[in-house]
């Protein structure tokens, strides 16, 4: 994929009985202009007709259901369905303003990795919000900041924007996991992956731009948040999210210090060889032959050492770490099969001696 001045954007839209408010929310997506590459509606077992609304308002949407539950794993499905260049996060309940789409789209395509929006920003602001969900968003906005030295005005807003090349750092469950079978969710899945997003995308050094945004009021239906029960779960993911920036951290500096040890004075970075296997005794083939040495076919030999990608630390996943390959070793006890195997010294000498036993 490459970064553009014109990208394709997808838009994902987690829904669960959104019947109502996707008769407003897809029309509306759908007259931004400059017009968004598609639409992607990822419905979670909906009773009321979820599906069904979506295709009738808006025929050329595409519809999926998530694999699992929960608000994060219907947007990792979404993002995974994505062929645009962008993603835009929208939620279904009529509260963000599809005009402020090309707004997040003029961020990304001036320089940021991650397009994040903020109610508290000059331009930005909220309908919808309570004085004591303000308060504790500051609490939050101040703890995240902390932890991971961002500056966050508003972490627990769902309204985001990112290039589609930046998915493998985010890291989400993969989609074909089975739920658990005691009916929890995969860390990730759940309404803490807004925050769970802010915070590893600040971990792997990414440009954030906040963008100014207007929350409006549910359309129809009931909201789901729940002041204190969020909060604790926006801390806990907050808490984990740092533990494991620190895991991932120390594994770079472990891989980082053994590729220095192994590295002489201004020479290339290397990594610590793969374990190779030990030659095998070279069989001199009768004179006059141009058989393959020990077996090998197509002009290889056996023994040939091929270069191993370098893993990371304690065998556990981790950064991709770049690494220079190594040169192939030559082992040089075996000849090289370019062509007729040449005789050997030994042979030169039997087919004389033969040869003047013979006269």
């Amino acid at each position: 994929m490459q970064r553009n001045g014109n990208p394709r954007v997808s838009v994902v839209v987690p829904t669960r009985n959104e019947a109502r408010n996707l008769e407003v929310v897809l029309p509306a997506i759908a007259a931004v202009r400059p017009a968004v590459h598609e639409i992607i509606v990822v419905d979670g077992n909906s009773v009321d007709g979820t599906i069904e609304t979506a295709q009738r308002v808006l025929p050329w949407v595409k519809v999926i259901t998530q694999t699992r539950k929960g608000k994060g794993n219907a947007m990792a499905c979404g993002f995974a369905a994505a062929t645009g260049d962008v993603i835009v996060m929208f939620d279904a309940d009529g509260s963000a303003d599809p005009a402020e789409i090309p707004a997040f789209v003029r961020a990304l395509i001036d320089g940021a990795d991650f397009a994040k929006g903020s109610r508290f920003v000059r331009g930005g602001g909220s309908d919808d919000i309570t004085l004591l969900r303000k308060s504790g968003n500051a609490g939050l906005n101040g703890v995240a900041n902390a932890l991971f030295g961002t500056s966050y005005t508003d972490l627990c807003y769902g309204y985001n924007a990112f290039w589609i090349d930046i998915l493998p750092v985010l890291d989400l469950p993969p989609i074909d996991t089975p739920a658990p079978a005691d009916g929890s969710m995969l860390w990730g899945d759940g309404f803490e992956i807004e925050t769970l997003l802010n915070c590893r995308v600040a971990a792997a050094g990414l440009k954030i731009t906040e963008v100014p945004s207007m929350e409006r009021e549910r359309i129809f239906g009931q909201t789901n948040l729940r002041t204190f029960a969020d909060g604790t779960r926006v801390l806990r993911t907050l808490a984990a999210e740092r533990r494991r920036a620190a895991r991932r951290k120390a594994e770079r500096v472990q891989v980082e210090e053994q590729a220095r040890a192994l590295t002489p004075a201004g020479g290339i970075p290397v990594v610590p060889p793969a374990p190779q296997p030990q030659p095998q005794p070279v069989r001199t083939p009768p004179p006059g032959t141009t058989a393959p040495v020990n077996g090998a076919r197509g002009g290889q030999v056996n023994g040939q050492v091929h270069a191993q990608a370098p893993t990371e630390a304690n065998g556990q996943a981790g950064e991709p770490v770049e690494r220079r390959p190594m040169p192939q070793t030559r082992i040089e006890s075996q000849p090289r099969v370019d062509g007729p195997v040449r005789e050997t010294r030994d042979g030169v000498s039997l087919r004389l001696a033969l040869e003047e036993e013979a006269s």
